[in-house]
């Protein structure tokens, strides 16, 4: 098989600046051992995120000159919109800055005390949204799923007998809505498959529920069915991705994501009347319906996007790119979440430190050691993202407890990915030496952007 390369050339580079051991831990303890309270210039590797941190193109930067910043009616809106609607085949489509404030419109409408929302698993901003309206977010992922050693094909599945056995215990008029996030984050970046949404979509029918897509990741989803999923192997990613929208009723998109935009969001739907009231809404928090809270030069750059990323030699160079250090992993006896998702690499840190218990915030001492070993910046995904208190103040954990290296598209090159897979070896042949953490100060919502830890000495 002949080697995989990079589907592009470099036009463009930024340095890197390296420090000590010494410096980053002086770095982390200022930081309250929260990687998210690190200066970006203090990180060596930046894998926190693939949210707004990928290389645009240079078609990407020349949209950007073409952008139109009209107040209303900006040409590089209909370019927006047509790409969105050629996709997705939605019609009603309405820019936000950003995933969140997607999320923070629809879910302000749909919202609210005694409702519920359901989901194969929910992201943090998408829980958080949800929780501040006054509703519920239920997560109902498949039991492969909840296994990170154990590999399947489509672990970023829902659960379809408990999304049935959930509508009838809580009954359909009191669940606004379901929602498919592709590909899984919190799972583990797990895709879903063609068939289980068409089975959700069932459901969802017969029980007269919206489904929507939460589809920041929907062409690296898009690419896991032609390659895993029987009857798609001769199908353009292209032709599965607008079959994929076809079940939805809408969707949610951070185009920080697929769309290598390093800003920008929307809303698309079918239902008018709630199109409507999202864009009263966007109005009052966002901007005016043609841009939403974007530049013009925004919207252009994220069209452009939205069609580059369904290239698949792009795809399958970045599909194989996280499985490449994945199997470095595999092989050095690292636990992760197998088999490999589309934009990084998770590791069990419930199986990597299992002499911290949970309330100790495994994911997040392990995010610190990464970080003091190599500069390498993840971020933990378990019980100090998701966990929630009992009555009596004790922690509720979540159901995994990961560490995600989300790696940025079309920046970082295998001798980068090589250093990340070698400083994550040397940190586990030296596990025993970590110590657990313990909250000294944390928000109501989205606790792990603020928090601020300490290590527990005794741990």
């Amino acid at each position: 098989m002949k080697t995989i390369i990079e589907p592009f050339r470099i036009k463009s580079v930024e340095p890197l600046y390296f420090n000590t051991k010494e410096e980053r831990i002086a770095i982390l303890e200022n930081a309250h051992y929260n990687a998210f309270l690190i200066h970006s210039k203090d990180v060596i590797i930046d894998l926190l995120t693939d949210s707004g941190t990928s290389a645009m193109s240079s078609n990407q930067w020349a949209g950007i000159m073409k952008g139109d910043e009209s107040y209303a009616g900006s040409p590089s809106f209909f370019t927006f919109e047509k790409a969105i609607q050629e996709i997705t085949g939605l019609p009603l489509v309405i820019p936000t800055h950003q995933g969140r404030a997607s999320e923070k419109i629809l879910f302000s409408i749909l919202g609210g005390k005694g409702n519920y929302f359901v989901s194969n698993t929910l992201f943090d901003t998408t829980r958080a949204n949800i929780e501040f309206s006054g509703a519920e977010g239920i997560d109902l992922l498949c039991e492969a799923g909840k296994h990170p050693a154990i590999a399947a094909p489509f672990k970023g599945n829902m659960d379809v007998e408990a999304l049935e056995k959930f509508i009838i215990e809580k009954g359909a008029e009191n669940i606004p809505l379901c929602i498919i996030t592709v590909t899984n984050n919190s799972g583990g970046g797990q895709p879903v498959s063609m068939q289980n949404i068409k089975d959700v979509r069932k459901i969802c029918t017969h029980y007269n529920i919206p489904l929507f897509i939460d589809a920041c990741r929907f062409a690296e989803n898009s690419y896991f069915i032609k390659i895993r999923e029987a009857g798609y192997e001769n199908v353009s990613v292209k032709e599965i991705a607008k079959e994929l929208f076809s079940y939805s009723d809408g969707c949610t998109m951070s185009a920080k994501k697929d769309a290598f935009a390093n800003i920008g969001g929307f809303l698309a739907m079918r239902d008018e009347k709630l199109a409507q009231k999202c864009r009263n809404l966007l109005v009052i928090t966002e901007g005016f319906p043609t841009y939403g809270g974007l530049a013009g030069r925004d919207l252009e750059a994220i069209a452009i996007g939205l069609n580059e990323v369904l290239d698949e030699n792009y795809l399958h160079y970045r599909i194989r790119s996280i499985a490449y250090l994945t199997e470095k992993l595999v092989e050095a006896g690292v636990p992760v979440m197998q088999p490999a998702g589309g934009h990084a690499v998770y590791i069990d840190a419930k199986a990597f430190l299992p002499h911290i218990p949970v309330n100790q915030y495994p994911g997040q001492a392990l995010v610190g050691a990464l970080y003091l070993e190599g500069g390498i910046r993840g971020v933990e995904i378990g019980s100090l993202m998701f966990g929630k208190y009992d009555e009596n103040k004790l922690l509720i954990p979540a159901t995994l407890e990961l560490v995600r290296l989300a790696i940025p598209r079309r920046v970082y090159t295998q001798s980068h990915i090589d250093y990340v897979a070698e400083v994550i070896i040397e940190v586990f042949q030296n596990k025993e030496s970590i110590k657990g953490l313990t909250i000294t100060d944390e928000a109501e919502f989205l606790r792990h952007f603020t928090a601020k830890l300490k290590p527990i000495c005794n741990s």
